[in-house]
């Protein structure tokens, strides 16, 4: 297993590179515009094509689009929502691996329990390490562990992935309603205003 992350290091630097990440969307574009259009790619990039003028449209709603700056969103929404597929594909891609190597290790499947269990035991002793660290001497270790690390009621010490999803979207809400009210106090760009009439297209539809 150390092996293998030793030998997939390097590519995962290359990939997690962002100009690669964008040299790989526009050579997926050009893949799905160059297939033809009654094979699967070319169906794809039909959907693709669809969705992209769709949110065009529907940004020209909101404000005066001209020619130059409908290119730049027709390319920027391409390159945005392939992008988006991408990441759900690799999100899906790693839950799924995830899932299977637990399974694996569950199950003792090819004799990897004590391998996968040894390689979870090293992520975990380095991500306790700092709390270890900085734990008083008066402080028992189990009694600091129970506290901090993992209570006594088999809950994990924050929230819910529900609960840290809102908080998140209403930080994010926030701060985009906050750039937008300062952007249309102090220039000529009426940012609170655009955001005020796409959530009405989008509540009430227009």
């Amino acid at each position: 297993m150390a092996l293998i992350k030793l030998l997939v290091a390097p590519i995962q630097r290359v990939v997690n590179f962002p100009l690669f990440q964008l040299a790989v969307a526009i050579a997926v574009i050009l893949l799905l515009q160059a297939a033809d259009s009654r094979s699967v790619f070319g169906e794809i990039f039909s959907a693709l094509d669809f969705l992209v003028d769709f949110t065009v449209r529907q940004v020209a709603a909101i404000f005066e689009v001209k020619s130059f700056t409908r290119a730049w969103l027709i390319t920027g929404f391409m390159i945005a929502y392939v992008y988006l597929a991408g990441w759900l594909l690799v999100f899906l891609a790693k839950a799924v691996i995830r899932a299977a190597v637990e399974h694996v290790a569950r199950t003792n499947t090819f004799g990897l329990r004590n391998t996968v269990a040894r390689e979870r035991g090293i992520e975990a002793y380095r991500a306790w390490l700092p709390l270890e660290r900085i734990r008083p001497a008066h402080i028992p270790q189990p009694e600091w562990e129970r506290r901090f690390a993992w209570p006594a009621d088999d809950k994990p010490p924050y929230p819910p992935l529900t609960h840290r999803v809102v908080r998140a979207v209403v930080t994010y809400v926030a701060a985009v309603l906050i750039v937008a009210a300062l952007l249309e106090a102090f220039t000529p760009f009426p940012a609170l205003t655009w955001l005020g009439r796409t959530a009405k297209m989008m509540t009430v539809g227009g």
